[in-house]
């Protein structure tokens, strides 16, 4: 395993994410935050990229934060805590509203912040044994920035009830309250993770996939009216793009659209054969 804190490898069409600090729990310091928010933009801009999966080396996904920078930033100014504060609602920002379709596999228990990461990205899927809570008023802080996403997520009553007495929770409940998506054995993550990939991969069109995302993250904060005439505007515009034309020429056609149809080029013994010629 390498010795950076965060690592980025790619096969075909997704971007695998690693937090690399097994001895701390993958807990979240400035520097893990930064090199986060380094990767995902990698992943984003990446056009040979259809989907970032994030995980974790060892046995856990992220513990949160990292309680003994924390302890060191006590000293530091009110400019620098803003500053470090600022750093970690960019990176949530930046998975919530990426262009492409992220999931957490989560391998180990994700707590505070980590649930906070589970919470932000598309997909969430969990090993049976894996706990999630939002803890930190257990230890006198504030779970402030993961509840700005969370809230969006499950809703005020059911939010109130995990902040406010910090309780942890099982991968079943946590799924059954829709904080994370779906629940395997061990076993089976690697699998399911794989097999999600590659549906978002080659079943969908990238650039549908993006307006979704934006319009998900856009219309929340919008009244009703606002809201219609935003997605009125979506949907006009949708209409004109190059996938949306294809997609639907395809359909008519009975044939794939384009984005399935490199990748079962890619895969096609035959085409394969050709291209070795």
């Amino acid at each position: 395993m390498s010795d950076a804190l965060v690592t980025y490898q790619t096969e075909g069409a997704v971007a695998t994410i690693t937090l690399n600090r097994p001895d701390k729990r993958n807990a979240l310091s400035a520097e893990v935050v930064r090199a986060l928010k380094s990767a995902f933009i990698q992943a984003d801009i990446d056009r040979n990229i259809r989907v970032a999966v994030l995980t974790g080396a060892g046995k856990a996904f992220s513990a949160g934060a990292d309680l003994a920078a924390l302890q060191a930033l006590q000293e530091a100014t009110p400019m620098e805590n803003a500053a470090d504060s600022q750093l970690l609602a960019e990176l949530f920002e930046l998975i919530y509203t990426m262009r492409k379709p992220v999931i957490a596999k989560i391998n180990g228990h994700a707590i505070a912040g980590g649930s906070g990461l589970a919470a932000v990205c598309d997909f969430s899927v969990a090993v049976e044994g894996a706990k999630f809570g939002f803890t930190e008023v257990r230890i006198g802080f504030v779970p402030a920035i993961v509840m700005v996403y969370v809230v969006r997520k499950l809703g005020e009553a059911a939010v109130r009830d995990l902040m406010l007495r910090g309780r942890l929770l099982g991968a079943a409940e946590a799924a059954a309250l829709g904080l994370i998506t779906q629940v395997v054995p061990a076993a089976q993550l690697e699998d399911t993770v794989a097999a999600l990939t590659e549906e978002l991969a080659t079943q969908t069109s990238a650039s549908a996939i993006a307006l979704t995302k934006q319009m998900l993250a856009d219309i929340r904060s919008m009244g009703r009216g606002e809201a219609v005439a935003y997605a009125v505007k979506m949907n006009a515009f949708a209409r004109s793009t190059a996938d949306c034309q294809a997609g639907i020429a395809a359909f008519l056609a009975k044939t794939d659209p384009p984005w399935r149809s490199v990748e079962k080029k890619k895969d096609d013994p035959e085409e394969k054969s050709a291209d070795a010629a």
